[in-house]
This record gives structure tokens, C-alpha cells and sequence, in this order.
């Protein structure tokens, strides 16, 4: 099981690339820095959020987890 900071650091990392590659998408279609920024701002607060939320979840899911081995929750 993974650390909540691992978590949350695997998930900024993560939204550094895509939240980047958003903002030259809509900088390509748009021409405008402004909009391009701020997308790839808003994009990445909104997806880090739900990739954490994504990781917690699939720490409850046995699933491609060997069989056995039950996951240690923090409490």
C-alpha cells in the first residue's frame, strides 16, 4: 500500500506533464497565453484531485493483488 504523500506526489508529477500538454493544445487552438494558463491551471487542480481520489479507491480493490496478502489500512 502506498502513502498518502506518495500519492499525492506520483500525482503532481503526473499532472505537471498533462496539465502542460493542455495548455499548448489550447495555446495551438486559441493563440491566446491567458487562456492557455489558465486551462492548464484549472486542469491540473481538478485532475490531481481526482487522481489521488482514484488512487485511495483501488487501495480497497483486491484486484491483481496476490491472494492471501489482505492490504494494511491506516486508521
Amino acid at each position: 500500500m502506498e502513502s498518502h504523500a506518495r500519492s499525492i506526489a506520483k500525482a503532481v508529477t503526473y499532472r505537471v506533464f498533462g496539465s502542460a500538454s493542455t495548455a499548448l493544445i489550447v495555446f495551438f487552438f486559441t493563440k491566446n497565453a491567458g487562456a492557455s494558463l489558465g486551462a492548464g491551471l484549472a486542469d491540473s487542480v481538478v485532475k490531481i484531485g481526482l487522481y489521488f481520489l482514484h488512487e485511495r479507491v483501488w487501495d480497497y480493490i483486491s484486484f491483481g493483488r496476490p491472494k492471501g496478502h489482505p492490504p494494511e489500512y491506516e486508521i
